[in-house]
């Protein structure tokens, strides 16, 4: 915006997220670090089997998208005074390059383990990849990576947009509090529909074709039903395998995976006990908070945008206030979405141990 109108305004703005955005990427390179070295200290036979097909992916995010950001991070955050404008607005869009590559193989390597393609298993228990292509080629990461990133937009554009709320209630640099409004309320508008639908429907879908169980789980559904309702808020008991003061609507679910609400959906009755998941109401509990939300922020950002549009966002303190205090939902809800892929993942992974077996 600052190349496009020459407006100093937009300049400043750059520089005050930049350098928030540098601490954030300090603190990612700091945990991230350990985290690798997990796949030896906690994971070590996963990383014995495995190591010949995840390692590709993750040496790849390493050597391409890594180097990438963090070389031109140097240059987009010192250097400012030496590079042309232009040049400078080339070394932040290398930065997000680099970041949204790193996402996808990240994700190439976590879709593996959910959905595994292209692989081949050796007499002595190793896994063997049979082609790379269809390795990043496999459609559950391109869902999860889009399904993925857009939470991580939702995360960036509420941040902004609390900022921009905070200084507006306070009316203290109220114009870059608009500025901020404005590109977090634009921003969090596309990625919170595009969280839903396409990425999320066509995720959710997909899961029900390959992780059935996972799936009943994530929706309490304990018995296979016709018009199999969605439950909203519940506490499920597993011995009574029943959910507790369930708040549902009927025939949802059926329509969601199905396209139709007479379809029957499969419910956990259908597969032995030693197949369900360990931990099955941190599943739902996990769920639940990250679809509760993302319809939250959906219909947040949908009031915001449209009092936006006529102009009446920067005046309207009902709805500066929720968007301030929304803060750090993003973050909870993606969290709650990476512990619910984590809980699936034990239930196919036990499944798979079982097949091959």
């Amino acid at each position: 915006m600052a190349l496009r109108t020459n407006d100093e305004r937009y300049n400043v703005a750059a520089r005050f997220w930049a350098r928030i955005f540098s601490v954030n990427f300090l603190l990612g390179v700091v945990t991230g670090i350990p985290m690798e070295f997990q796949f030896g200290t906690n994971w070590s036979e996963f990383s014995r089997l495995t190591g010949g097909v995840i390692g590709q992916p993750l040496a790849m995010e390493g050597v391409f998208s890594f180097f990438l950001e963090s070389a031109f991070l140097g240059l987009f955050l010192f250097g400012e005074k030496r590079l042309s404008k232009l040049a400078h607005w080339g070394a932040a869009f290398l930065v997000f390059l680099g970041s949204w590559i790193s996402g996808f193989f990240i994700l190439v390597t976590d879709a593996w383990m959910q959905h595994p393609v292209a692989y081949r298993l050796l007499p002595n228990g190793v896994y063997e990849v049979t082609s790379f292509w269809g390795l990043i080629m496999n459609p559950w990461a391109w869902l999860q990576y889009a399904h993925n990133m857009s939470g991580a937009v939702i995360t960036g554009a509420f941040v902004m947009a609390a900022v921009g709320a905070l200084y507006v209630l306070q009316k203290r640099e109220s114009d870059y509090g608009k500025i901020f409004l404005k590109v977090g309320v634009v921003a969090g508008l596309i990625s919170c529909i595009a969280q839903i639908f396409p990425t999320g429907d066509l995720h959710g879908k997909y899961m029900a074709r390959h992780q059935p169980v996972a799936v009943a789980g994530m929706e309490g559904l304990f018995r296979s039903e016709k018009g199999a309702p969605i439950v909203l808020m519940g506490q499920p008991d597993v011995e009574a395998q029943r959910i507790d003061n369930p708040l549902a609507v009927n025939k949802v679910l059926s329509f969601l995976i199905y396209g139709t609400g007479a379809a029957e959906v499969k419910g956990l009755d259908e597969y032995p006990r030693d197949q369900w998941l360990s931990n099955l109401p941190l599943l739902f509990y996990s769920y639940h908070i990250m679809a509760g939300l993302g319809t939250y922020f959906a219909g947040l950002m949908v009031v915001a945008g449209f009092l936006l549009w006529r102009k009446k966002l920067y005046t309207e303190r009902w709805i500066l206030w929720p968007i301030l205090l929304s803060f750090p939902l993003p973050y909870i809800a993606n969290t709650a979405g990476w512990m619910t892929s984590g809980s699936r993942l034990e239930t196919e992974s036990g499944e798979r141990s079982r097949r091959m077996s």
